[in-house]
């Protein structure tokens, strides 16, 4: 694994090393310690840019539909809940509390069902980002996709299948590289 800085890619999506310099080579057998990951945004950068611009793309695809940044940002939380991506959970936290989502909505974004705190719009946005995250269900799809098409434009529907696809684009990228949540100081 090369040393140095990584790719030129926005700070949100510019993943921290996992081992410090001098780690053990994944060849040395001599330590306990698992084998490294090889980060595949930065071993393949061309492919991560591409996927960076798609990303850049539909974020402003989002925008010109009408989805608010504090939508785009709970379809980001619930799809990498959905994947369990820790890395891309501590990212987007922390997007949508900056694009004004409340901390009580993010505490509660697994169970939006549950609560009368997300718009029908929201829902809809959110109903989609699941059956786009977990599509082998063609009934959950259609009910989606029906009550999309009572609160969202065409455009908005669009733009929430791929803001969907793009994080879990994201999501498998920094899953399969293993990028460690960097501990921050509380505020």
């Amino acid at each position: 694994m090369e040393t140095g800085r990584w790719p030129q890619h926005p700070p949100e999506h510019r993943p921290r090393p996992a081992w410090p310099e001098g780690a053990p080579d994944v060849s040395d057998h001599t330590h306990s310690s698992p084998p490294r990951r090889i980060f595949i945004d930065k071993q393949s950068p061309k492919a991560f840019h591409a996927l960076v611009q798609v990303s850049e793309a539909v974020r402003a695809t989002a925008s010109e539909a009408g989805l608010d940044r504090a939508t785009v940002e709970l379809i980001n939380v619930r799809v990498s809940q959905l994947n369990g991506c820790a890395y891309c959970l501590d990212l987007h936290n922390r997007a949508a509390l900056r694009a004004g989502e409340s901390p009580q909505r993010l505490g509660i974004l697994s169970a939006w069902r549950d609560t009368g705190l997300f718009t029908p719009s929201e829902r809809a946005a959110l109903a989609l980002a699941e059956s786009t995250t977990d599509p082998a269900d063609a009934t959950t799809q259609a009910s989606a996709y029906e009550a999309a098409r009572q609160t969202l434009s065409e455009d908005q529907i669009s733009a929430a299948i791929w803001v969907a696809v793009t994080i879990n684009a994201f999501n498998r990228v920094s899953i399969m590289s293993k990028h460690p949540v960097p501990p921050r100081p509380d505020k």
